[in-house]
């Protein structure tokens, strides 16, 4: 690590602790030669996740564009927003441990129906119904059915 100050390559860390909830870790640096103090951060390094829509054009994963879908499904329904955080939570642990910077958007809408299919039935089937995008209400009844019947 360069100084700051000094532009040297001969520092050395004096203090190391986490920061930023877990996520990063905090180094207190000091500099051989002009022995002034500095903090650095240390990160992972995350690749950008890329969404391939259903017509393949791409474009960047939005947690909050998912957030909001989520949303509008558990709309005035006993959903919880920490309910809703670990959706988004689990969804992208599940997408950034496939590997790939690339992933359809069929995954992570099936992946969130999963998740709203054992926390609210209604909120399950108002997501479906936009995102299978149902046509007509015999759409909805068939879907109701196999909620009921317990088959997804």
């Amino acid at each position: 690590m360069r100084c700051p100050f000094c532009n040297s390559e001969d520092t050395k860390v004096i203090d190391s602790r986490p920061a930023d909830e877990q996520n990063a870790i905090r180094r207190r640096r000091e500099c051989v030669n002009c022995a002034k103090r500095f903090t650095t951060y240390e990160r992972l390094e995350t690749f950008p996740l890329m969404v391939i829509k259903k017509d393949q054009s791409r474009e960047p994963y939005d947690r909050e564009k998912a957030e909001a879908g989520i949303l509008l499904a558990c709309h005035k329904r006993p959903v919880s927003v920490e309910q809703v955080s670990a959706i988004l939570d689990d969804l992208e642990s599940r997408l950034f441990n496939t590997g790939r910077m690339e992933v359809p958007s069929s995954m992570i809408g099936e992946i969130i129906m999963d998740r709203l299919y054992d926390l609210d039935a209604v909120a399950y089937v108002r997501f479906a119904s936009v995102y299978r995008e149902f046509k007509d209400v015999d759409t909805f009844a068939q879907e109701i059915t196999k909620l009921l019947k317990g088959n997804k």
